[in-house]
C-alpha cells in the first residue's frame, strides 16, 4: 500500500499499463539514488551549478512519483543553487529530500519487486 509516494500521474501517463509503470519505478529505483549523490557532492564542494543540474534532472521524477514534499524542496534546492546560497541553508532541505527518497523506495521495492 502506498504511504510515501502516489502513482496516479504514472498510471495516466501510461494508460494503466504495467509495464510501463514498472520501467519508470526501476528507473526511480537506480537513478534518483545516484543523482541524489551527486546533488550531495555539488553541496559539497559549494559546485552550485553542478548540483543545480542533478537537481532539475530529479524534479520531473519526484513530481511523477507523486513526492510532493520532496518536489517542493528540490525547487528550495534549485532557488539555492541560483542564488549561490551557503551550504549550511540547505543541508537539511536536502537530507529531507534524500529521507523521502529512500523511504519511497523501500516502498515501492516491497510494493512491486523491482
Amino acid at each position: 500500500m502506498a504511504l510515501k509516494y502516489n502513482l496516479s500521474k504514472v498510471y495516466a501517463l501510461s494508460d494503466n499499463d504495467p509495464e510501463f509503470v514498472n520501467e519508470i519505478l526501476k528507473l526511480f529505483v537506480t537513478e534518483v539514488p545516484e543523482d541524489l549523490k551527486q546533488i550531495k557532492e555539488g553541496i559539497k564542494k559549494k559546485d552550485h551549478k553542478y548540483a543545480y543540474a542533478y537537481a532539475h534532472k530529479i524534479k520531473p521524477t519526484l513530481d511523477l512519483i507523486g513526492l510532493n514534499v520532496a518536489f517542493e524542496e528540490i525547487l528550495q534546492v534549485e532557488a539555492w543553487t541560483k542564488a549561490e546560497g551557503k551550504k549550511k541553508e540547505i543541508i537539511e532541505t536536502f537530507k529531507s529530500i534524500r529521507i523521502q527518497v529512500k523511504e519511497a523506495i523501500k516502498e515501492i521495492k516491497k510494493d512491486f519487486d523491482v
